[in-house]
């Protein structure tokens, strides 16, 4: 079975030429022109992966994903415009896995595509061959049933999140770069801004201290990238 898309834009033409595209790739699509049809087509049909642009009527992707997240960890890619970094980083903090400026190149949202779809795939062979848990003191992260606890309280993370945690509590006083980071979430030759992963990083850290108060265990080391320290 091809691995189905749900594009969504109020643009008619990007709909029809990124379908052309990706069917030509060995996908299916579904396409959405507004937010409101969209959950409403999602919930009733899942998708692998869901491309969203942020800018539209009735529901913008903002307010879309945010209502997605309440019960799913679908992957997000959105499309933003050209100057709009207060958009880019709303976005990724409110748990899309990326995001990508138009104008954009066609070929790069196929690439971002099959990278994250390539994790999704790797994160549920991992399921299935039962890899072992990862315990730090309080955390304990399951990828098997990409669970992320701290004192027994659950920890909700996206895909990305969870990825980018655990590439740091493996290997607790390590720096590990931005570059190192991109690689452990996004795979190797896949560049992301380095504005991206620190997104990611701050969300992450949010959402502990959201849940258990205090939270300073992911160290930034300016110039360099980050560690995780345990207590």
């Amino acid at each position: 079975m091809p691995q189905t898309i749900a594009l969504v834009d109020d643009d008619r033409n990007i709909l029809t030429s990124v379908t052309i595209t990706l069917e030509a790739e060995g996908f299916a699509v579904r396409t959405y022109s507004d937010g409101a049809e969209a959950l409403r087509g999602l919930a009733s049909q899942p998708v692998d992966l869901a491309v969203l642009d942020i800018k539209m009527p009735r529901m913008d992707g903002m307010e879309l994903l945010e209502k997605l997240r309440k019960t799913s960890s679908l992957p997000v890619i959105f499309l933003t415009s050209k100057d709009d970094e207060v958009d880019e980083l709303m976005g990724l903090r409110m748990g899309a896995d990326d995001y990508i400026k138009k104008p954009f190149s066609q070929r790069l949202l196929i690439e971002r595509i099959r990278s994250i779809l390539r994790r999704e795939e790797s994160r549920n062979s991992t399921a299935q061959t039962g890899e072992a848990a990862l315990l730090r003191g309080p955390l304990m992260m399951d990828p098997t049933r990409h669970l992320c606890t701290w004192d027994g309280k659950p920890i909700e993370l996206t895909v990305t999140e969870f990825l980018l945690l655990k590439a740091l509590a493996q290997r607790p006083g390590h720096v590990k770069s931005r570059d190192q980071l991109m690689d452990s979430a996004y795979g190797e030759n896949i560049y992301v801004d380095d504005r991206t992963i620190d997104s990611h990083i701050k969300r992450l850290r949010k959402k502990f201290k959201a849940v258990i108060g205090e939270f300073n265990h992911i160290e930034t080391l300016y110039g360099v990238g980050y560690r995780y320290k345990e207590s």
